[in-house]
């Protein structure tokens, strides 16, 4: 039987408080409160996929990102450096995201693509996204994804 990631989530949650890991635990107790809420936000309690616990971890992993953004911003160093590595717990969890140059290269390649298939000016950028969001699904954010797409459309 294979194990799910939510249990794999729960297991590592566990092993964390007996090894009183308190980012750990906290981090993964967050997390599973999140898949909990979405398993029941619906007419009917249902198990989540493990793709769709994915996605629970990518929204977790972003909000913590964001958040220690705002908190460096901020100048609250201490609560920054928190959410920091409260994402890198998470991030255990998520496919390894691409990086620039990986990233660059597939959107280079679906801009060729969508340019063949005649998309140009503004509507390209649809076409680029359509092309590129399922070969990079949660190994790259949207934002930075749609940043790559709009740079390489203008050049």
């Amino acid at each position: 039987m294979t194990t799910t990631l939510k249990s794999k989530l729960q297991d590592d949650l566990n092993a964390a408080i007996k090894g009183r890991d308190e980012l750990r635990s906290s981090t993964l107790r967050l997390t599973l409160a999140a898949i909990t809420k979405e398993e029941v936000a619906g007419k009917e309690k249902r198990e989540l996929s493990d793709d769709e616990v994915l996605k629970v971890i990518t929204r977790e992993a972003k909000k913590r990102r964001e958040a220690a953004e705002a908190f460096a911003q901020g100048g609250r160093a201490e609560q920054a450096e928190r959410e920091k590595a409260e994402g890198e717990v998470l991030a255990d969890y998520l496919p390894k995201q691409l990086s620039d140059e990986e990233l660059n290269a597939i959107v280079a390649q679906a801009v060729a693509e969508a340019k063949a298939a005649g998309a140009e000016g503004p509507r390209a950028m649809g076409a680029v996204m359509k092309i590129v969001n399922p070969k990079v699904a949660g190994q790259a954010e949207g934002g930075r994804v749609a940043a790559v797409v709009k740079k390489l459309l203008q050049g």
